[in-house]
């Protein structure tokens, strides 16, 4: 093999090398890591909303100590999620908060909402999938539930999909179409903030709420 065949094979393999660690570099940049030892916004982000709904009893500091690793834990375990104490991407979309590097706020919002219609309103007609997905939304901007998208869905007995499983079942491709259309401002809801299955509510109170429309099996109410 003469010099300059050697000189080329060589030249070659840095070039590869170099494309690897860039690849590699770029990736780890895209993904969001939150773990104990991390701090800032975010951690304390993550903090408020797990103490909202109860996982997270310590100090909202922004320090991402051992009680916050516990929480994350609960967090994970209860939603489904790899059980490894720490926030990445997916466990960031769970909560409702945007990846830094996803290009938008919206990005976890909408993974968040399109769960919930999937495990709410799989089966419904896509009009009733958008109008579970507006009903969300619809709570957000009224007075007596929390005031983001992640707080109604989490807030506890909201949605019996979290607690018998069906949150945590792969999420139908109509799902994502119907969140985006309820986040782009379509409600056939009508600005109905409840809705039930007429064929399965056994509460007397959700039957006393005024009825707006009925879309498949499901009567939304205000």
């Amino acid at each position: 093999m003469s010099r300059r065949q050697k000189k080329l094979i060589l030249a070659l393999a840095v070039l590869f090398a170099l494309n690897i660690f860039i690849i590699a570099l770029a990736q780890s940049a895209s993904a969001d890591l939150y773990k104990k030892g991390s701090s800032g916004a975010v951690v304390r982000e993550i903090q408020t909303r797990l103490k909202n709904w109860g996982y997270y009893s310590g100090a909202v500091d922004g320090v991402y100590g051992s009680r916050t690793e516990e929480a994350v834990r609960w967090f994970q375990r209860k939603n489904g999620l790899s059980v490894d104490g720490q926030v990445g991407n997916q466990t960031l979309a769970a909560l409702g908060i945007s990846p830094t590097g996803s290009g938008g706020s919206s990005s976890g919002e909408l993974q968040l909402l399109a769960r919930l219609i999937s495990a709410e309103a799989r089966g419904e007609p896509y009009l009733g999938q958008v109008a579970v997905g507006a009903v969300v939304l619809n709570r957000v901007e009224h007075p007596s539930f929390p005031n983001s998208i992640a707080g109604v869905i989490y807030q506890p007995g909201a949605f019996s999909c979290l607690d018998d499983g069906q949150f945590n079942e792969p999420v139908s491709e109509s799902a994502y179409r119907a969140a985006r259309d309820a986040l782009g401002g379509y409600d056939p809801s009508y600005g109905a903030i409840y809705y039930f299955n007429p064929a399965t509510a056994t509460s007397k109170w959700i039957w006393s709420r005024p009825l707006i429309v009925t879309i498949g099996s499901h009567r939304f109410c205000s």
